[in-house]
């Protein structure tokens, strides 16, 4: 494993991931009541949980599904349940045969490091509404790490690199691309 592809933690990813831990620790009560109840709505969940929500009104167009993309919908498909303060995922069939191939994702660039060209980004399912806001639980978000720097924009980015399946990742997130490159769609 070379030493971009580790999961060293530079401050910037510290903040980063913590925020996603935070939200899901938060999520995990949350999924936990949502399963023990059944009058809880779905519609329930909490800023940070789920595949995450595009405003109609947002400037951006939502995501449409892309031939030779991995869909959102298939990496969403993942279903959780709480043990104490960890949420442990359970990934479909489909997930699973994806681990460690190369595979071309989409998404909303969140930037995890200063500057506009980002060699480590989270990709998100749907777009940011604020700097401060995970607009996604662990299964709308993928973390890329790029062989060479993206240029960050608000614009819909697609990375193509070697996916890995998480299931039990210490800042709680499901996916992660790494050696990626900015490719065409």
């Amino acid at each position: 494993m070379t030493p971009r592809a580790t999961t060293a933690a530079t401050p910037a990813r510290r903040v980063a991931i913590a925020l996603v831990t935070i939200v899901m620790a938060g999520a995990a009560g949350t999924v936990f009541a949502q399963a023990t109840t059944s009058a809880a709505p779905a519609a329930a969940m909490p800023m940070g949980s789920g595949p995450g929500y595009h405003d109609p009104r947002s400037p951006f167009k939502p995501l449409q599904e892309v031939e030779g993309v991995v869909s959102w919908k298939l990496l969403s498909s993942v279903t959780v349940k709480a043990d104490k303060s960890k949420v442990i995922p359970s990934f479909p069939s489909g997930v699973l045969a994806l681990n460690q191939r190369t595979v071309k994702v989409q998404g909303f660039m969140m930037p995890l490091e200063p500057g506009d060209k980002q060699s480590h980004f989270l990709l998100s399912s749907v777009p940011t509404s604020c700097s401060f806001c995970v607009p996604a639980g662990p299964e709308g978000l993928v973390e890329v790490r790029s062989k060479t720097p993206v240029r960050y924009t608000l614009d819909v980015v697609t990375v193509e690199g070697q996916l890995a399946v998480l299931n039990d990742d210490p800042y709680g997130m499901f996916y992660r691309v790494t050696d990626a490159v900015r490719a065409t769609r």
